[in-house]
């Protein structure tokens, strides 16, 4: 019996082996491979800073007060914003907002570009539109319970820039990031409350998603005519209201097109209000000197060592200490020290993988920028000053 046993045992060692022997190497399809020819990058000199709100509800939105679009707009002019989008919410007039925001005779400005929107308001989530020009909202409205699918096909017929909207709170984006261009990784003054959102964002980098990642005030109510008209919800209007925080776009030039499409390529930084510095993170891919890159922008990686440049543009506190956290490819990578002065600049040198995506954005904390106009913001915002979109390395344009 043992002998048979023994046997036994010594054919099934064999036939493993020779299985094992059989097996072939398992080669993954979507193994990191070279990325083909990107395209260009575009001119680093040849735009404009623009900056703008890109979430605010007037009275057409059931939920605001004292907050007409004249109101808005006229306060924008006053802080010098260059665009905004009043995002009503379109559930309030059953979709039609093409007969409500936007044809309302306020709608109207002579130095602040106002872009077409609506906020997408289902009961998966609420998401902003943004256009150019009009287009027809009412259908992306009719099909805001259908499958993901539908939805994606629709919003590419409207050829509008969606974006999710406060992904991480109680009206968090409940549909796919496959259909969306950008995410509102800074939404109110309240600064504390994006973790999840910024965890959120990096979570579609890091899957290879090139995702823009933008800033919107949520901004309801404005300040009332007359005492009586004040609400419960009046004293909002000094902590948060239009530009807190404050979206930049490097436009190709100061038309409503070229916001939407810096937009869509994410040259875009996010300040925590119009006076506060704004972070430009660039990379000089040779170590010549000169930049090459800016954020936004995908690369193909060399393989070789380069230069990365944080800069923080604007009113900085004279003598001040910044404090530059770079995360790479979601995790913290570097923190770097600048002060603040005529030139607040810091570098630092990393290789990117050779094969593989790799990515780097900034996040700046610092003394608060004051905001006359909205007194209550600083405390809301605390330290955090602005935050760069990332730089991109060997990510495929048709993920």
């Amino acid at each position: 019996m043992r002998f048979t046993l023994f046997l036994r045992k010594m054919v099934l060692t064999a036939s493993l082996s020779a299985a094992a022997l059989a097996q072939t190497e398992h080669v993954n399809p979507w193994s990191p491979v070279n990325v083909a020819p990107l395209p260009p990058i575009a001119s680093l000199s040849d735009g404009v800073w623009l900056k703008g709100d890109l979430h605010l509800h007037s009275r057409h939105s059931k939920d605001s007060s004292n907050n007409s679009e004249a109101k808005i707009i006229g306060f924008a002019e006053s802080v010098g914003m260059d665009y905004l989008a009043i995002t009503d919410h379109d559930n309030h007039v059953q979709g039609d907002v093409a007969h409500n925001t936007w044809t309302d005779p306020e709608f109207k400005s002579n130095s602040v570009l106002l872009l077409y929107g609506a906020e997408w308001t289902t009961t998966r989530g609420h998401g902003n539109a943004f256009s150019a020009r009009p287009y027809d909202h009412q259908r992306l409205y009719d099909v805001r319970d259908q499958r993901d699918i539908v939805i994606g096909a629709v919003k590419k017929e409207l050829g509008i820039h969606l974006s999710a909207n406060h992904p991480s709170g109680k009206d968090h984006f409940g549909f796919s990031y496959d259909m969306v261009d950008s995410i509102e990784v800074w939404n109110s003054a309240v600064w504390s409350k994006n973790a999840n959102a910024i965890m959120i964002w990096d979570d579609m980098l890091s899957s290879g998603r090139k995702l823009t990642g933008r800033g919107g005030s949520d901004s309801h109510h404005g300040t009332p005519d007359t005492p009586e008209q004040a609400t419960k919800n009046t004293y909002q209007r000094q902590a948060n209201y239009v530009g807190t925080p404050t979206t930049w776009v490097y436009a190709k030039e100061r038309t409503l097109q070229a916001v939407v499409d810096a937009l869509t390529n994410g040259r875009v930084a996010v300040s925590a209000n119009p006076y506060a510095p704004r972070v430009e993170f660039y990379a000089d891919l040779d170590q010549d000197g000169k930049m090459d890159m800016m954020m936004g922008d995908n690369a193909k990686a060399t393989g070789k060592a380069a230069t990365f440049r944080i800069q923080l543009t604007g009113n900085t506190v004279q003598g001040a200490q910044y404090t530059l956290h770079v995360v790479k490819d979601g995790n913290p990578f570097k923190t770097l020290q600048a002060t603040g002065g005529k030139t607040t600049i810091a570098e630092f040198t990393d290789t990117p993988q050779a094969l593989g995506r790799t990515y780097y954005r900034v996040e700046v904390e610092g003394p608060p920028t004051a905001y006359p106009q909205v007194p209550g913001s600083t405390a809301l915002n605390g330290n955090m000053v602005g935050l760069s979109n990332p730089l991109y390395f060997n990510f495929d344009p048709n993920f």
